[in-house]
C-alpha cells in the first residue's frame, strides 16, 4: 500500500475517532509527539502502539524533540531532565574527549528512554552554529560557538542515539544560526555572503553528511536565493543540501504550520515537495489544518522513497549493550556542581 509523504501530528493522549479514520485512509510516512501527547509511560506507549496500529507499519516512524534544556517533550516525574546542548561544550574545556564521551552518553540515555516507549527517531542534534547576535531561538541549543565544536558533539550526540536504537535527525540544514528571527513567528533572512555560509554554517552538515535525516531551516539565505526560504528552494536544495553539503539522506521539511513560511497549508506542502524535501512536518494536530497538508502532498515514492527505507535501514535491530543505572551515575557526576544535569 502506498505511504503519504508526510509526517502528522495529533491532538491529545489518545487518538479520537476522526483521527484513527483520517490516519488510516491518508497513512502518513510518520508521526511526532508533544508535550499535549505525554502523560505517562504507559500512555505513550499505547499512543505509539495506536498511531502504527493505523498505518499497519511496525516501524512507523514516530518522531520527538527530546533534546534536553528548553525543548524537552518527556520530563518529570516520569523522565529525567537533560542538559541543553552547550553544556556539554561547556565541559572540561581542555579536555575535548571528555566532551565527546558525555554528548555521546547523553544521546546514549536519551535512546535508552525513547526506545522504551517505542519511539524511534529523535529530532536531535541540532547543528545550527550561532551568530552572537543572533535570535536566542538556537541559543544554548547549540552544542557550542564554531563548526569544529558543533561538528564533533553534534557527531557523538547521533552515534549515541543510533547505538540505542533511535534516529538521529539533523537540524536545521543548512544552518539557523544566523538568524536574527525565530521561524516559529517570523521569516527570517540572512545577508551572510555564500563563502561566509560555506565555512561556518554549512560545515558541521557536510561533517555529518552521512546521516539519515535532515530537517530544513525555515530562512532564506540571500546569497542563495533572495525569495524563498531553504524549505522551498529548489536552489537550496539542489545547489546547498544536496550539492555544498553533500546530504543524500531523507530531508524533512520543518513544521509547515511555523509563521515563517506563507501561502495556505496545501501551498505549503506543495512547495516543500517540490522545492525538493523528501516528506513534509505538520505538528499541532490541528485536523483542518492536516487535511490541507495533505491535500498538498503525495504518495512516497522514487528516490524519496528509497532514502526513506535507507534511513529506517540504520535502525538498529538491538541496542548496543548498555547499563541505564551506571550511565546515569557517570553522567550526573560529569555535571555534578555544574547545574547541568
Amino acid at each position: 500500500m502506498s505511504v503519504n509523504a508526510s509526517i502528522l501530528g495529533c491532538a491529545g493522549l489518545t487518538l479520537g475517532r476522526e483521527e484513527r479514520a483520517f490516519f488510516r485512509d491518508v497513512r502518513p510516512w510518520g508521526f511526532i509527539l508533544f508535550k499535549r501527547n505525554v502523560e505517562t509511560p504507559e500512555q505513550v506507549r499505547g499512543l505509539v502502539d495506536e498511531l502504527r496500529a493505523c498505518v499497519d507499519r511496525p516501524d512507523a516512524p514516530v518522531l520527538i524533540d527530546q533534546e534536553g534544556g528548553r525543548v524537552q517533550r518527556l520530563g518529570p516525574p516520569h523522565w529525567p531532565t537533560y542538559p541543553p546542548g552547550r553544556a556539554y561544550g561547556q565541559l572540561s574545556a581542555n579536555d575535548p574527549l571528555l566532551r565527546r564521551e558525555i554528548a555521546r552518553l547523553g544521546a546514549r540515555l536519551l535512546a535508552h528512554d525513547l526506545a522504551a516507549l517505542g519511539i524511534n527517531v529523535d529530532c536531535v542534534p541540532v547543528l545550527d552554529v550561532p551568530d552572537p547576535s543572533g535570535h536566542e531561538v538556537i541559543g544554548d541549543r547549540a552544542y557550542g560557538t564554531t563548526p569544529d565544536e558543533v561538528a564533533l558533539l553534534g557527531r557523538a550526540a547521533a552515534e549515541g542515539l543510533i547505538a540505542g536504537g533511535v534516529l538521529p535527525v539533523i537540524k536545521h540544514i543548512p544552518g539557523h544560526g544566523r538568524a536574527m528571527a525565530d521561524s516559529h513567528h517570523d521569516l527570517p533572512v540572512v545577508d551572510a555572503s555564500y563563502e561566509d555560509l560555506d565555512a561556518r554554517d554549512f560545515a558541521p552538515f557536510r561533517v555529518l553528511s552521512d546521516m539519515p535525516m535532515a530537517m530544513t531551516a525555515h530562512v532564506v539565505y540571500t546569497a542563495i536565493d533572495r525569495k524563498r526560504p531553504a524549505t522551498t528552494s529548489k536552489k537550496a536544495m539542489r545547489d546547498v543540501i544536496r550539492g555544498a553539503i553533500g546530504f543524500d539522506g531523507l530531508v524533512m521539511s520543518d513544521d509547515l504550520s511555523m509563521k515563517a513560511l506563507k501561502g495556505d497549508f496545501t501551498a505549503r506542502a506543495k512547495a516543500s515537495l517540490a522545492a525538493g524535501c523528501d516528506v513534509v512536518l505538520h505538528c499541532n494536530g490541528d485536523m483542518a489544518e492536516m487535511k490541507a497538508v495533505v491535500a498538498g502532498t503525495k504518495s512516497l515514492k522514487g528516490r524519496a522513497a528509497e532514502r526513506a527505507r535507507a534511513a529506517l535501514g540504520r535502525l538498529a535491530r538491538s541496542p548496543e549493550p548498555f547499563d541505564a543505572d551506571e550511565a546515569r551515575a557517570r553522567f550526573a557526576a560529569a555535571f555534578e556542581g555544574r547545574g547541568a544535569a
